[in-house]
């Protein structure tokens, strides 16, 4: 999209251990109390974009896409959200279904209409 440069400073598929390391900075010390795919993680990681790209606002997304649930216990479709910013908040949505890609799409479609209500805020 031409002009994005100006409001968007980057993004980061944080997947694995590695990538959180690596690209979020938080270490295995740093993750005790928190669990994937959860509010507080979901948190943690919007604070920790805004913080590293020193920027405005964080979104950030943690769930279980599908077809099948996650090693935590949550079932596919679950997702948590936060933006970070100077209006924060954290939503968990539950799709109840198990398509990974419509799941995807919903996930990545709710963060955006949750970063756009708190920049009108």
């Amino acid at each position: 999209m031409p002009g994005a440069s100006a409001y968007f400073l980057g993004g980061a598929v944080v997947y694995t251990r590695d990538a959180r390391r690596v690209l979020m900075d938080i270490s295995d010390e740093g993750m005790k109390g928190f669990r994937s795919s959860s509010e507080p993680y979901a948190k943690l990681l919007a604070e920790q974009m805004r913080s590293r790209f020193n920027c405005d606002w964080g979104l950030s997304e943690t769930g279980a896409a599908g077809p099948t649930g996650n090693r935590y216990g949550d079932a596919a479709g679950h997702s948590c959200m936060a933006v970070a910013g100077p209006a924060a908040e954290v939503i968990t949505l539950e799709t109840g279904g198990n398509d990974r890609l419509a799941n995807m799409q919903v996930f990545a479609a709710t963060a955006l209409k949750l970063l756009l209500r708190k920049l009108s805020e």
